[in-house]
């Protein structure tokens, strides 16, 4: 089963992430795509990207579901394996407050993380799962 990772390509912060996401999916389970790019058009996901409420997608391709918010950031844990998994106890939180935490990250990403100017350059491991 593979998953598809769409994220904020101009955010500082969410190519910090994901370089380090392609790093702990030892699995190989993950594929990377910007939200402002060709793939994430072709799938009606560009319109997920926003500065003021999150920044991330993620797309399972076996059934074709949708997650969004906390609950992207859940679903990628399952799809890493142990012992990433494990966060899915946060699913006990109710999802507006997980919601609300992610929210409240994703609206002050920018002026925390800066807004990438350029593109910066990706690992290995990252160029490998981009689609």
């Amino acid at each position: 089963m593979h998953w598809v990772v769409f994220f904020d390509g101009e955010c500082a912060f969410c190519s910090r992430s994901i370089r380090l996401l392609a790093r702990l999916d030892r699995l190989d389970h993950i594929r990377l795509s910007p939200l402002q790019g060709p793939f994430a058009t072709e799938k009606g996901l560009g319109r997920y990207a926003s500065e003021a409420d999150g920044s991330m997608v993620v797309f399972r391709e076996s059934d074709g579901v949708v997650f969004t918010h906390s609950s992207g950031v859940l679903e990628m844990a399952m799809a890493l394996g142990f012992p990433w998994n494990l966060f899915a106890i946060f699913s006990l939180v109710p999802k507006s407050i997980r919601d609300g935490i992610y929210k409240w990250i994703a609206g002050n990403r920018y002026r925390w993380f800066g807004k990438a100017d350029a593109c910066q350059l990706p690992t290995e491991d990252v160029v490998r799962r981009l689609v």
